[in-house]
């Protein structure tokens, strides 16, 4: 029965939440609530401009949620170090909140767009939302994408296989390789980093690049795997992004569920590829200033999202396809690597 299997996923998933953050469960709780509620009423409004406005409700609820938990402190710091004396909050930043935030805001503009079907039960937007696999570290699932599988869903022993050996590849990611790349990263760029050199400096980044990428997706395939094994198909996040030959190509393969939801809820809507150099370069701008700041909340996140936007501009202004394919591949992982000082940097 996938209504008694639902209930024990959410509590299981509630218990999961709350075993690292107690208190901030019922934000969680407070805000699949709220979007349980807005999205009835985009659905059941009658007409544009009743749907628009509650559609714009739900966003500035979203927004003003994950504004004041994630990036209050950020902006407070940043008028006092522009010399406006204002007090900084010490707010702990929920864990997930960019993950659920941003699948919330999925689900009620795929409601507005009727891409998808609106969710009548609670306890099946609870599920969506707080479903333990991908809740703290993704990938960010479209609610589309698990619609139908919430109340009618079936586990083979092929998909139970699956999911196992998945999940089993993502522990490996994890364990054997991204936590023993981040010691070796540390010992240069942590432990070492008053007296570096300049080859333990390409040494310390070049780990810190492997250990990312072997970090993230490795969590992307245990949390692919473990749906699996519950029914749920989620889409994959990683597609060997170290194997491409453009920046642009790079942002296909890596976090793609992140690429795919600034695509198609910001980049398009406003006005995507189609509009002139000058609001094509506002465009990018804005996407890759957001990208950057959803990854954290201080100003390196921002150069480096502003860094791909600038290299991104570059491949569509300069031939940069007519290299040969090797000078293409080596461009982008100095790029890359170059990119990941500017991430891994705290001050």
């Amino acid at each position: 029965n996938n209504s008694v299997k639902n209930l024990v996923i959410v509590a299981l998933s509630l218990i999961f939440y709350a075993w690292g953050e107690p208190v901030y469960v019922f934000l969680m709780l407070a805000c699949v609530f709220i979007n349980y509620l807005i999205g009835l009423w985009i659905n059941a409004a009658n007409d544009g401009w009743r749907r628009r406005f509650a559609l714009t409700f739900g966003l500035i609820a979203n927004i003003s949620i994950i504004g004041v938990f994630k990036y209050a402190g950020f902006l407070a710091q940043t008028l006092n170090d522009c010399g406006f004396e204002v007090s900084v909050p010490n707010i702990a930043l929920p864990i997930g909140i960019s993950f659920y935030t941003f699948q919330s805001i999925s689900y009620l503009i795929d409601v507005y767009r009727k891409d998808s079907p609106v969710q009548n039960k609670f306890s099946g937007l609870l599920l969506y939302i707080s479903m333990f696999p991908q809740l703290i570290a993704g990938p960010i699932v479209r609610y589309g994408t698990v619609a139908k599988e919430i109340h009618d869903r079936h586990v083979t022993a092929k998909d139970f296989a699956d999911g196992s050996f998945r999940f089993l590849i993502g522990l490996g990611k994890k364990v054997i390789l991204a936590n023993q790349l981040s010691e070796v990263s540390d010992q240069f760029l942590v432990n070492g980093l008053a007296d570096l050199s300049a080859a333990g400096a390409w040494v310390g980044i070049i780990a810190f690049t492997l250990q990312i990428y072997f970090d993230f997706s490795g969590y992307s395939d245990m949390a692919i795997g473990m749906g699996r094994c519950m029914g749920f198909h989620f889409n994959e996040n990683f597609n060997h992004p170290y194997c491409c030959n453009s920046i642009t190509d790079f942002w296909r393969r890596w976090h793609m569920s992140l690429g795919s939801w600034f695509r198609d809820y910001v980049y398009i809507p406003l006005g995507g590829n189609r509009v002139g150099n000058a609001r094509l370069l506002f465009n990018l701008l804005v996407v890759w200033m957001l990208t950057g700041l959803w990854h954290g909340a201080a100003w390196n996140f921002v150069l480096w999202g502003l860094l791909f936007a600038a290299f991104l501009m570059l491949e569509k202004w300069l031939p940069v396809h007519k290299l040969p394919s090797v000078l293409r591949h080596g461009y982008v992982l100095l790029v890359v690597v170059i990119s990941f000082v500017i991430f891994n940097a705290e001050s």
